[in-house]
């Protein structure tokens, strides 16, 4: 069976991203290490218990490659990630309450109530619920 064990997001600065991401979303830091130079390897995944084969790589939104898209995905309004949360009403106030700014508040998408905020990294990032 093949799972997803890690996926990436470009990020204008890792330090800021690692700090919003378990500061304010409440993610945990899983690994963190400098690969020399200066160069940080940063994941973080959800609280202990809920997905602990999940990891999220924050990785430098610098170079060629990176910076066309993460500046075309934003500019689009496009979420570079799509978050589900058990009851997305209460995480937008929560969320609201800290000072993250949404794009859209939650609103009824198809099968899915959706909002999107924006992670102060450079990326717009979706909150989404399933409708029962």
């Amino acid at each position: 069976m093949i799972k997803v064990a890690m996926t990436g997001v470009y990020v204008d600065d890792v330090a800021r991203a690692h700090a919003f991401y378990t500061d304010v979303l409440g993610f945990e830091t899983r690994l963190h290490r400098n690969l020399g130079d200066d160069a940080p390897f940063v994941t973080v995944g959800a609280p202990q218990g809920t997905q602990p084969d999940l990891q999220l790589l924050l990785e430098p939104g610098q170079g060629p490659i990176a910076e066309p898209y993460h500046e075309a995905l934003y500019a689009a309004g496009i979420p570079c990630i799509v978050f589900s949360v058990d009851d997305l009403r209460a995480e937008y106030a929560r969320l609201s309450g800290l000072g993250v700014r949404f794009t859209h508040p939650p609103r009824e998408q198809g099968p899915v109530l959706a909002a999107v905020f924006d992670d102060t990294v450079g990326n717009l990032v979706q909150l989404v619920q399933a409708n029962e």
